[in-house]
């Protein structure tokens, strides 16, 4: 059995002929980048762990799926294996098992491990730079912030912690990519913050202090099913993180994305996604403003409205969901009874002082919806 993602034409020569090892591939193992030599007839899975990789594994047979994975890109021959460990709607969705993986050519792998309670990723303070201060709208700035210890490894649609000098520590989740250079935050200004206007005020080559990442609200690889995504203001930037790296990840399942605002002049961030749309095949975005006049051209009412007008059956899909508790308690009501799981709704709830007083737009530690 043979299952092939390759993506480009580079990706379908014989394995490693550009490195003049006969008979051997590349594989690049997501998170981190890192990447191992695979010998002719050595499994994924095999070859990690000759690496000193702790691969997610059990029986190495094909009979537990302790070591599925995404194949990103690149051709595997899967060796025999059963079904609960790796169904065929699974491999039709691109996903593998290490240990029964031959790789063909040169390939990149995301291992999914146990995804309720990974993301394991280590707990870092390091000082940041700041890089830039953008506007985005009248009242939310995206700040780039560049860690002094490097790239930091985190889930999409977690957060960190931010201070600054001589102000309470602040909760916001990023915007970026998992391990990129650049660390990307969409602050809106919250009435008598002052954290928000003292984020706001930076100028680049200032320093602060960033600690993370935390957060469960994280992107779930190994969810084959569609994907629903809804972002409430600046809840767009965990949404976005989320978007991008699945991707980046070739999940290429049906996803329909829902952006809350209360005005045209709130909305920002429509481009990237429709770029983002295109790359996908299968995603839609739609603006839905609840102030929203009759010639703005977009959806007006509320978002969880459009949500339930729209898609009255949820069973099986995922939702990810990022923005203020009113927005986040309508749509959990809205999903729940339109037969989403509990377990396959992952918000984050941004708390300001109008739901939480004196709190300045800082989240709760625990932001999936129990």
């Amino acid at each position: 059995m043979s299952i092939d993602r390759t993506q480009t034409a580079a990706l379908a020569k014989a394995p490693n002929e550009d490195a003049g090892i006969p008979g051997a591939a590349m594989a690049t193992l997501v998170p981190g980048l890192r990447k191992i030599a695979v010998a002719s007839g050595q499994t994924l899975l095999a070859a990690a762990l000759d690496a000193g990789i702790d691969y997610p594994h059990g029986c190495k047979a094909g009979r537990c799926g302790n070591c599925k994975s995404r194949l990103v890109s690149g051709k595997v021959e899967l060796l025999e294996h059963t079904r609960f460990a790796l169904s065929a709607e699974e491999r039709e969705a691109g996903l593998i098992l290490a240990c029964r993986a031959l790789p063909k050519s040169d390939v990149r792998v995301a291992w999914l491990g146990d995804e309720e309670t990974l993301p394991a990723h280590p707990l870092v303070r390091t000082g940041a730079e700041v890089v830039s201060v953008e506007e985005a709208t009248h009242d939310i700035r995206i700040l780039r912030l560049r860690p002094k210890r490097g790239p930091m490894m985190f889930s999409a649609g977690q957060y960190v912690t931010l201070a600054l000098p001589g102000l309470p520590p602040r909760d916001y989740s990023m915007a970026s990519r998992p391990g990129e250079d650049i660390l990307e935050f969409h602050v809106r200004l919250v009435p008598k913050g002052r954290v928000s206007a003292a984020v706001h005020s930076l100028v680049p080559g200032e320093l602060l202090e960033i600690e993370g990442p935390r957060g469960s609200a994280h992107l779930r690889p190994g969810h084959t099913g569609p994907i629903l995504a809804v972002a409430g203001g600046s809840g767009l930037a965990p949404v976005q993180a989320i978007l991008a790296s699945l991707v980046d990840l070739g999940m290429r399942q049906l996803v329909r994305v829902y952006l809350g605002v209360r005005e045209e002049r709130d909305l920002y961030g429509l481009e990237a996604l429709q770029a983002l749309a295109r790359r996908h095949g299968d995603m839609r975005v739609t603006p839905v403003l609840s102030m929203g006049q009759p010639d703005s051209g977009h959806r007006s009412g509320f978002v969880h409205e459009a949500v339930r007008a729209d898609l009255p059956g949820l069973k099986g899909w995922s939702c990810y969901t990022a923005g203020p508790p009113a927005m986040i308690d309508a749509l959990t009501e809205t999903v729940l009874a339109a037969g989403l799981r509990r377990s396959d709704l992952h918000a984050d709830v941004f708390f300001t002082p109008e739901g939480r007083s004196g709190q300045d737009g800082k989240k709760l530690a625990g932001d999936v919806i129990p």
